[in-house]
């Protein structure tokens, strides 16, 4: 042992305190890669709950929370005192995928929370983000199936690793890159405001329904039958897009019939962001692949896949990773997730998320620049649009990036944390702790119609 402090985490108090400062390093330190700072020009010194405390004492109210990973919001204090429990207990930190007793509770406890409560289910610990279990889930579904392809959809995100960018909607990453996975079809996935076939309403609905079955069923679609279908309940970078009950019900339907693998993709949307448990239970359905990440490490990085047992196919080793036994994040996951149970977390979102659309669409009427606002409990989008300009012949005004843009820099500016996403980034995203207050969001809409009026948005 040694008496002298090896590492002081407060040596940052030695530079000046100011986010410029800070931003100048990081800008010296890191890679081009970088995103959120370009957008949140901020250095964090603390957080609480839903707030954020910059190094000039700044406050944010962070509704990104960790793009929904801080389902309880910042330190919360039984997620810290489980962190500490650990460190005291003399469990190792890292063990592979060794058995520990709070691996063991931490299993068994998520696995309750599965569809019937995880009997016909396996979990699978994957390297610790969503994109390596997408990766592990896509090729246990070709080992599974003997099948090569995978059909995926429009708007869809899965991660940026070489299989989960290649089923991921989004084409900015993909530029330069070549030679992506093989067999992926895309297909167009329903969208209450911009239908993909130009039909809109009940009817898109059907006709993209049709559309899916008979690309499966058709001798003549010139597309071979997949190892999978991987989609998101409700999609998230893609512009906060819930997936219609019926439709996701007949996509379960087709995908049995055929023996083709269902992957949902929970990775943003599960363990009660959308008023539910899972999103995929608004359709009543049951995947046969769950990929899970964010919440379920309760801040920490950790990934998981739920696997229908009769799926299982692999080989001892065949899908490995370093880092399966972070004993740090089963601890920080089970306590988050025994609170999402225990206290009824999910009704409480759900019944926050019918309010919060219902403020937000008053204040559409008064700001028209509001086209659009959609999405499930407390994971809501707004599409920002140009009301001035032509309707389409389904009456939706053109999507406006830049004014979206302004609004979440004007937000930030006005102590308000919002990311956005759907298509050329028109969509402002709500992703705050599961525990806000109803007080917090009416602050939130406060500092969101400021921000409307920062940014000259003239009311009605």
């Amino acid at each position: 042992m040694t008496d002298k402090v090896r590492i002081d985490t407060l040596n940052a108090n030695s530079l000046p305190q100011n986010n410029e400062t800070f931003l100048a390093r990081q800008a010296e330190f890191e890679s081009n890669v970088r995103s959120y700072p370009r957008k949140l020009p901020l250095a964090i010194a603390k957080a609480q709950g839903v707030w954020i405390t910059d190094v000039e004492n700044n406050q944010y109210l962070d509704c990104l929370a960790g793009a929904g990973t801080m389902a309880l919001g910042h330190n919360h204090p039984e997620v810290l005192q489980s962190i500490q429990s650990v460190i005291t207990s003399g469990l190792p930190l890292h063990t592979l995928d060794l058995t520990t007793p709070l691996k063991d509770e931490f299993s068994a406890y998520l696995l309750s929370l599965l569809p019937g409560q995880g009997k016909e289910y396996c979990l699978q610990f994957t390297g610790p983000s969503g994109a390596d279990a997408v990766e592990a889930a896509l090729k246990l579904a070709k080992k599974v199936t003997g099948r090569s392809g995978v059909i995926s959809f429009s708007g869809g995100y899965h991660g940026m690793t070489h299989g989960a960018l290649a089923v991921t909607g989004n084409l900015s990453p993909k530029e330069a890159v070549n030679g992506m996975m093989p067999e992926v079809q895309f297909m167009p996935y329903p969208n209450e405001y911009r239908c993909p076939l130009g039909i809109g309403g009940e009817a898109g609905v059907k006709a993209l329904t049709y559309y899916f079955e008979n690309l499966i069923n058709d001798v003549e679609s010139g597309v071979r039958k997949p190892a999978a279908v991987i989609l998101e309940a409700v999609q998230g970078e893609g512009g906060v897009n819930p997936a219609p009950v019926e439709w996701l019900q007949r996509i379960r339907k087709v995908t049995q019939e055929h023996g083709i693998v269902l992957i949902i993709d929970e990775v943003q949307a599960g363990f009660a962001r959308t008023g539910k448990l899972f999103a995929f239970e608004h359709a009543g359905i049951e995947p046969d692949i769950i990929v899970m990440s964010k919440a379920v490490g309760g801040g920490l990085p950790l990934a998981v896949l739920g696997i229908k047992k009769q799926f299982d196919a692999w080989a001892p080793g065949h899908h490995t990773g370093t880092f399966r036994g972070n004993q740090l994040a089963m601890a920080t996951g089970l306590t988050t997730l025994k609170i999402l149970k225990d206290d009824h977390i999910a009704d409480k979102v759900a019944a926050q998320g019918v309010w919060l659309k219902e403020k937000l669409a008053e204040l559409q009427k008064r700001f028209p620049v509001i086209g659009h606002v959609r999405g499930l409990g407390l994971m809501i989008g707004i599409e920002i649009v140009k009301p001035n300009e032509a309707q389409d012949h389904m009456g939706c005004y053109p999507a406006d990036g830049e004014l979206s843009a302004l609004l979440q820099k004007k937000c930030f500016e006005n102590g308000l944390i919002l990311e956005r996403g759907g298509r050329n980034g028109c969509v402002l995203r709500l992703l705050p702790s599961l525990l806000i207050s109803n007080d917090e969001l009416e602050i939130f809409l406060d500092k969101f119609e400021n921000a409307l009026l920062a940014a000259g948005v003239k009311p009605v």
